[in-house]
């Protein structure tokens, strides 16, 4: 009897688990990026490391709040130094200067790079723009290592495909709705 109330209870626990992935995994549930669909996880054990019964220490991963502040202070930062956060728009071949609205919940990882996006507004237009930020981790140091815009107006200019390569989107690409932002 004590045995089926404990594996009942971690059958329960699994189920908890469970939900959480999938309801995390939902937010964004388009194939605008091939990369994972669950964000880094928050163990920040030991120092930084996590350890297992067996003794192997293991570098823990930032979490999603690290890679977002990462990405918040990048940009606040800029915007101190320049009075705006400027960016090469490729489409209209100007520099546009945006102004920080906020970083998106969700955050992700392609490869090493870890990954997620902002809405800008700009501050001439007043055009609200989707950046994708790409954060490195070296070390115990966070670094955004480059930026894009993704979106104006909420019309995407590009998607990924499953290996997480830029597809261009034509001029008259469509508004994207709710559920097609890059996938996490």
């Amino acid at each position: 009897m004590t045995r089926r109330v404990v594996t009942g209870l971690v059958i329960v626990g699994v189920s908890v688990l469970g939900m959480a992935i999938s309801i995390g995994a939902a937010e964004h549930g388009g194939q605008e990026h091939g990369g994972t669909a669950t964000a880094p996880t928050a163990a920040k054990e030991h120092g930084g490391t996590t350890q297992e019964h067996g003794g192997q220490v293991v570098k823990a991963e930032p979490s999603a709040e690290q890679i977002r502040q990462t990405i918040q202070s990048y940009v606040q930062g800029t915007v101190r130094k320049k009075g705006a956060f400027p960016i090469k728009d490729p489409a209209t071949r100007t520099t546009r200067n945006l102004e920080f609205v906020q970083v998106h919940d969700r955050v992700g990882k392609t490869g090493s790079l870890y990954y997620s996006c902002t809405d800008m507004r700009d501050k001439k237009t007043g055009d609200l723009l989707d950046l994708d930020f790409d954060v490195k981790a070296t070390g115990e140091k966070l670094r955004v290592v480059d930026q894009r815009i993704h979106k104006v107006g909420g019309k995407a200019r590009y998607t990924y495909d499953e290996h997480d390569n830029r597809i261009p989107l034509s001029s008259t690409s469509r508004e994207s709705k709710r559920g097609e932002e890059r996938a996490y």
